[in-house]
């Protein structure tokens, strides 16, 4: 579910910075293809997605080349050309020296702590770059796991609530270019106004 709301994401970042969300003839970059990146280059490819997939294992490159996935170098995955870059394997990728090499619109995937510093937002903002806040597009995992056992939601709510990721990046994307702030920052305040909203409704 973690890679459903990347997918959902993607679609989002897409529809907000190439004017569509119509996956089919854009070029992801899914640089870690485990658990979630491997999921994650089924349903981009599923979406009709040309999908390049890096990977420190060779032998999950060469299993992924079989169904035809092509593949490309650890090394190589960041400047590769592309639409968007989806960062699924460690954190910070994204940093004052590799930011300089990416050759994308877009970055969205489902790595943790995908910025090394908090300033690497306004590096990618200043390229142009779409940044897709992490710990908003990789929220399904924690809806899954909060939704269907703790809150006991249906599947058709939980489907609901990783399509909501692609909306509530479209509400920061906004907030980020009105206010003219980064979309890290921007995602911060909407984390930080959503949680304020409960106690003040509550009258604390």
């Amino acid at each position: 579910d973690t890679a459903v709301g990347v997918l959902h994401g993607i679609r989002a970042s897409c529809a907000y910075a190439l004017g569509s969300d119509d996956l089919s003839g854009r070029t992801v970059v899914v640089q870690g293809a485990g658990g979630v990146g491997g999921r994650l280059v089924e349903l981009l490819t599923a979406a009709g997605a040309t999908v390049i997939a890096s990977d420190v294992d060779a032998a999950r490159l060469e299993q992924l080349g079989r169904s035809g996935v092509a593949a490309v170098s650890a090394a190589d995955a960041l400047s590769t050309s592309c639409d968007v870059l989806a960062p699924c394997a460690t954190g910070g990728v994204i940093n004052a020296a590799s930011i300089d090499q990416l050759r994308c619109r877009i970055v969205a995937g489902a790595a943790n702590n995908q910025l090394e510093e908090p300033d690497d937002a306004n590096r990618l903002a200043a390229r142009d770059i779409l940044y897709a806040p992490d710990f908003v597009i990789n929220a399904g995992g924690v809806l899954h796991g909060a939704g269907l056992e703790v809150l006991h939601w249906s599947r058709e709510e939980l489907d609901r609530r990783l399509v909501g990721i692609g909306d509530t990046l479209r509400e920061i994307f906004e907030t980020a270019e009105r206010q003219g702030i980064s979309t890290d920052a921007a995602a911060r305040r909407l984390a930080g106004a959503r949680l304020a909203a409960p106690a003040r409704s509550s009258g604390r």
